[in-house]
């Protein structure tokens, strides 16, 4: 799954530019700061030496030079600021589209082995530590490089011991800093990926069936799950941090030993006139500078190295193949034609087959019901139909044309489509119905909702932007069920299918429901699977799936 427009990798091509120009920023606001260090100590020691004397003090050019480098330091950090923000966020954007992209043709067929938990902390901290890789990790490292190589380049210049001093030292520090991060880091951060992962995992199951626990009186049992691991996770944090500040300490002791020695030779190189004391002080003031710059490296390598098996997980997702694919030359979709499945087999890997011989015929504006026990299939038959599965066995058509010959896209395009947990987004009834037509006006959202019989609760609670609250917690269950079943009925299709439009609700509701329903499809075509009685007043086609074939009755 990787390749030339694969924006997880460390230099996503279309954001390499902004990057290039994220990391020169880095590296001039390092080099002002050290810069402007170095020039300000230098100064300062010059005015000591020139005060109450009247030899040619230089004082304006010293004091231009530490205004340009304050400025340039300013405005190099505040548009650093701005071009991370900026690519940051483009990465964000692509990172997401391209793993969405990616992810959802698996997400009917490839995805039922990962618990939500899972899902969503590869949604959640994998993408994160790959957009933060640049930020946080090759950016810092280029920056710190181009400004090791400028010091050391100066120094070297300006007294060649402390240039062999400073370079002892990065050949120190470089290693003390890294060496904790990168010993054995892919496993450890694998291992902390994972460790996280389970936390997540127990604490969104917990949270999805917390009136369960408490039914069942296991709340205090999850409780302690959910506490062990989350001291898992902390004690990995606190060996992640014994490492760190065992690097840091040995730095900092590198780092103080440095500063110390290029002070003595500095100060030795002054006493002999081999360099003037301005000269002296700017060497120390910018070594310190340096060694401040440097502190930061063991973040940087951590960055980066979290962010492999982060990137990892993510392709461990998406290498998987889709169920369904596209052909080469999609066929163009027919607007009217009648829905047929000839011979249908379907068995799912490993287990018992489920449609055998499967034949159906829905004319356009009919209605067929299908009936049947849990587990017998109604939900395969209406995979195979929105060609979420392709049959293993005979064919699913439209208009005559073979399902897999159409584009998906285009195919979904000719379907109003309601799931059994079909859910009601936290927002506004305008909203929650624009997800089935962006482009329907008010009249038309108040028309479906006098369908389903919500145009006076719409009206009563304020308006089409009244709020229904988080799935549809403001709403009753059959005024949620009836504003899901508006959403699907809104979208400009010649069929709708139906998977257990009336789950959860009473008798009189589902029934009133299923006449509403009746009323609203007008001339477009129905397959609704239930294992509800429909009312018999409906002109309905009445099918059985038992044992893989479909019965009438």
């Amino acid at each position: 799954m990787t390749g030339p427009g694969d924006p997880s990798r460390p230099f996503p091509r279309g954001l390499r530019l902004r990057f290039a120009a994220v990391v020169a920023l880095m590296a001039a606001t390092l080099l002002a700061g050290t810069a402007l260090l170095g020039v300000a100590g230098g100064f300062i020691t010059a005015c000591a030496l020139a005060a109450g004397t009247a030899s040619g003090f230089n004082f304006f050019s010293p004091s231009a030079g530490i205004r340009a480098l304050t400025f340039a330091r300013i405005a190099s950090r505040y548009f650093e600021k701005i071009a991370a923000h900026d690519a940051t966020l483009r990465l964000a954007r692509d990172v997401r589209t391209w793993f969405f992209r990616r992810a959802l043709p698996l997400a009917p067929g490839r995805l039922g082995w990962a618990r939500t938990g899972v899902l969503m902390s590869r949604l959640l901290d994998d993408i994160e530590r790959v957009e933060a890789r640049l930020v946080r990790g090759l950016g810092p490292l280029l920056a710190l490089a181009v400004l090791s190589l400028a010091a050391l380049a100066w120094t070297a210049w300006a007294l060649p011991p402390a240039g062999l001093v400073l370079a002892a030292a990065m050949a120190v520090i470089a290693p003390a800093a890294a060496l904790p991060v990168l010993w054995k880091g892919k496993a450890r951060e694998s291992r902390d990926a994972r460790l996280q992962e389970r936390l997540r995992v127990r604490v969104h199951e917990g949270i999805e069936g917390a009136a369960d626990l408490a039914a069942l009186d296991a709340g205090a049992t999850w409780t302690a799950r959910v506490d062990a691991a989350a001291a898992r996770v902390a004690r990995s944090r606190r060996q992640r941090l014994r490492r760190s500040s065992l690097a840091t300490l040995v730095a900092s002791l590198a780092g103080a030993a440095a500063l110390v020695a290029v002070v003595a030779l500095s100060l030795q190189a002054a006493h002999l006139a081999r360099i003037t004391p301005a000269t002296a002080a700017a060497l120390c003031f910018a070594t310190l500078a340096l060694l401040e710059a440097w502190a930061g490296v063991g973040l940087a390598w951590q960055a980066l190295l979290a962010a492999r098996p982060s990137e990892r997980r993510l392709h461990g997702i998406l290498a998987r193949s889709p169920v369904a694919t596209d052909p080469p030359q999609p066929l163009p979709v027919p607007d009217q034609g009648a829905l047929e499945l000839e011979g249908v087999r379907f068995a799912h890997p490993g287990g018992r087959p489920l449609l055998r011989d499967a034949s159906l015929r829905l004319e356009p504006g009919a209605r067929v019901v299908v009936a049947g026990d849990s587990g017998s299939g109604k939900s395969t038959l209406l995979a195979l139909v929105l060609r979420i599965l392709d049959p293993q066995a005979g064919r699913v058509a439209w208009a005559g044309i073979d399902l897999r010959r159409l584009g998906q896209a285009c195919w979904h395009s000719r379907l109003a489509w309601l799931p059994q947990d079909a859910p009601v987004f936290a927002g506004s009834v305008r909203a929650n119905l624009a997800m089935g037509d962006p482009r329907a006006g008010d009249q038309a959202l108040w028309a479906v909702l006098e369908a389903m019989r919500l145009d006076a609760r719409v009206r009563a609670a304020g308006g089409l932007d009244c709020e229904v609250g988080e799935g549809g917690a403001l709403l009753s269950a059959g005024e949620a069920r009836r504003l899901a079943l508006a959403r699907a009925l809104l979208r400009p299709a010649p069929l709708v299918l139906l998977d257990e439009p009336v789950e959860g609700l009473d008798v009189d509701a589902a029934e009133a429901l299923l006449l509403d329903l009746e009323q609203a499809l007008g001339a477009r075509g129905l397959l609704l699977v239930s294992h509800a009685p429909v009312p018999a007043t409906l002109p309905w086609r009445r099918l059985r799936l038992e044992q893989g074939r479909l019965r009438e009755g």
